[in-house]
């Protein structure tokens, strides 16, 4: 599933080495899970984008819950604030065809691209520091602390995409 998370008006711009570190400690502590796996993530200003596999819809609904939850205390605690962090409800969107995880995987990895060149300004070949893209076994390069995504488990998200990456650069 791609899932979407907006933030409140109220809350720093989640683009900041500080932020990060907060939305990145809630990613560690979700690691693992078997029912509920975060496989890919982008942080944009004002909301993340997630790629997750889910057991079932209870399982998607806890651990989304269980990482806004983490992430609103990291974020409350940084600005010194308290109250909602997270606008609402998430968007999820069920992915079912190859074609429609390649797309978002390649939207997700390169999503801060995609708004920086709807704002018109210059974008970037480097990998973003605020993505998966950047991670190296799952991993930040600089850090060896744990991993902050999952390897995915699904077919789709796993190996089907890559059917469509092969096929689109055979033709």
């Amino acid at each position: 599933m791609h899932v979407t998370l907006r933030v409140c008006e109220s809350v720093w711009n989640l683009r900041s080495r500080r932020s990060f570190r907060r939305i990145a400690a809630a990613f560690k502590a979700i690691h693992g899970r078997r029912a509920f796996r975060l496989a890919e993530y982008s942080i944009l200003g004002n909301h993340l984008h997630l790629l997750v596999e889910a057991q079932d819809e209870r399982a998607l609904a806890r651990g989304i819950q269980s990482l806004e939850i983490r992430v609103a205390k990291g974020l409350n605690k940084l600005m010194e604030r308290h109250g909602a962090v997270f606008a609402d409800r998430y968007h999820a969107h069920i992915l079912r065809t190859p074609t429609e995880v390649s797309n978002a995987l390649r939207y997700v990895r390169g999503n801060f691209n995609v708004h920086a060149a709807r704002r018109g300004e210059a974008t970037s070949a480097r990998a973003d520091e605020y993505s998966s893209a950047s991670l190296i076994n799952g991993t930040l390069p600089h850090q060896q602390d744990g991993p902050l995504i999952t390897a995915p488990a699904t077919w789709l998200l796993a190996t089907g995409w890559k059917l469509v990456r092969a096929a689109n650069s055979r033709g």
